[in-house]
């Protein structure tokens, strides 16, 4: 199988069941946004201590947001083939919000803003939850064109949250204050 197919390069490409859409069509920029999250999410890993046991969640959050990306990449007429990948994702909400628990009592209690920052693992944790927030963003766009199932909305609300509670326990972990933004 060959990398190039040729057939994006009038600006079109290929959804889930045969669709063409344009490239800058609202569903392609919000799974587009989840690539992109994707990718940050495996430059994140790199800057993380073993200590917060957090690689094997971002593995399972990488396959995640691979299915829902796959979901997203349905039209309506197509959603029912993919979107049981949904009812059982490898790291469900609840185990998420567990673990923003475990890690933020890693944490002492917020007292302040929080500005991205600190040590390596923090500002990458940082990075990821915009992108993260983007992604959301995106995909709301898109619901409010086509239906998208409320539970892609929610992973990525809570994945959000996740990403914050990692990004500060990954300065308590290293030793690193939190940047504090003090108006």
């Amino acid at each position: 199988m060959k990398l190039y197919t040729r057939t994006g390069d009038a600006g079109t490409t290929g959804l889930f069941g045969g669709d063409r859409v344009s490239k800058c069509h609202q569903r392609l920029v919000a799974y587009g946004t989840l690539d992109e999250l994707n990718s940050a999410l495996g430059v994140l890993a790199l800057h993380l201590a073993a200590e917060l046991a957090a690689h094997a969640p971002l593995q399972l959050i990488q396959r995640d947001l691979f299915a829902l990306g796959a979901v997203l990449a349905a039209p309506a007429s197509k959603a029912g083939q993919v979107e049981r990948r949904l009812t059982h994702p490898t790291w469900p909400v609840q185990a998420m919000e567990a673990d923003i628990d475990r890690l933020t009592a890693l944490t002492g209690p917020m007292t302040h803003f929080v500005l991205p920052g600190g040590c390596p693992g923090s500002a990458h944790g940082h990075w990821c939850r915009t992108v993260c927030r983007r992604a959301e963003r995106e995909v709301v766009a898109l619901s409010a064109a086509e239906p998208v199932p409320a539970e892609v909305i929610v992973y990525l609300n809570r994945l959000s949250d996740w990403l914050f509670a990692l990004s500060r326990a990954a300065n308590a972990q290293a030793g690193v204050e939190d940047v504090k933004w003090l108006p």
